[in-house]
Order: C-alpha cells, then structure tokens, then sequence
C-alpha cells in the first residue's frame, strides 16, 4: 500500500472525501460504486467495483469462444481494464488499462468500426495496440455502459464479425441485469 499524505475527517454523516487528485489518478468518476474492504490490522480498502470483473471467469470463456469461432482477437473490457482477452496478441492486452479514446467509444453506446491508418482508429490499451482493423461494441447494462467487447485483426471485418461482437456485448449486458 503506497502512503499518500492526505488525511481527511469523517463528517457527522459518516462521510470522507476522496481528493480529486486521487479519484483521477484512480479513475474514479462521481457515482461509481466502490466495494469496502477490511483487513486484520484495521484498514478499510476501497477498490473500484467492476461487475464484469465479478465475471471475470465467464468473461475469458466468452471471449476464448468468441476468438475461436471468428479466427481474430477478442478482449472484453470493463471501464477501467481488459478483463478478458483470446486470440493472437492477448498477452499485449490482458489486464492493461484501457485507453481514453475507448472510454469514449463506450459513452456513446454505438458499434464503432475503424480500419489501422484511418482517422477514428483507437487504441484499445494505454499501450499503444495497433491491428489492421477493429470492431467495438459497449456492453450496456441497465441503460448504462459497463465495459466493451472488441474484435482485433489483420484483415478488414464482415458484417458477419459485426454481428458476432454485437450479440457478445447484448449478452454480457443482459447477463449483468439477472
């Protein structure tokens, strides 16, 4: 645990103050839940909540599946991380921290399609992944966006590919709901 120098009091209602400049480092947005945590020597963790990373086993399954079937790579994110990632390069994205512009694309709850070289290409991971083409569709979950499935690969995606990503990210939403 890495010491921060802030210390902060609690209000009357229980209430402390993350620093701003902690919530960006951390990525932690207004009205994002955060899951508490205990340890013996009386520390309280706050890790951000990820529901998908909750799933995180089906999730490598998925996409496992989902990389066989269409022969390209496949990651599945939440809104911080690629929690899920099959196919050739997914060692490059496992576990990465997904990059702004893929932020982005999950904001505006759309298919986002783009080709290596063209203006609207993005980065899945602050690292910098670069394929010849790309698929993202959001995962929406109770009318909110919760992460994304992308379709990574060298040769320009089929509609056929489009649908495959599209019915991945309905079915991770409506998994998220039950």
């Amino acid at each position: 645990m890495k010491a921060t120098g802030v210390v902060r009091k609690i209000d009357d209602l229980g209430r402390i103050v993350i620093p701003k400049e902690i919530r960006k480092t951390m990525r932690v947005r207004e009205g994002e839940p955060l899951e508490i945590f205990t340890d013996r020597n009386g520390q309280i963790i706050l890790k951000k909540y990820s529901p998908i990373g909750d799933m995180g086993g089906f999730a490598k399954h998925y996409a496992e599946s989902l990389a066989q079937s269409s022969g390209y790579t496949v990651c599945i994110s939440d809104k911080d991380m690629v929690v899920a990632a099959s196919g050739q390069g997914k060692k490059k994205l496992q576990d990465k921290d997904i990059s702004y512009e893929l932020e982005k694309v999950m904001q505006q709850r759309e298919l986002y399609l783009a080709q290596s070289g063209e203006k609207g290409y993005i980065p899945i991971t602050d690292e910098g992944d670069q394929y010849a083409s790309q698929v993202i569709m959001p995962i929406i979950s109770e009318g909110n966006p919760i992460g994304a499935v992308a379709m990574l690969g060298e040769h320009p995606m089929a509609d056929s590919d489009k649908k495959l990503v599209m019915v991945a990210a309905g079915f991770l939403g409506k998994q998220m709901e039950e």
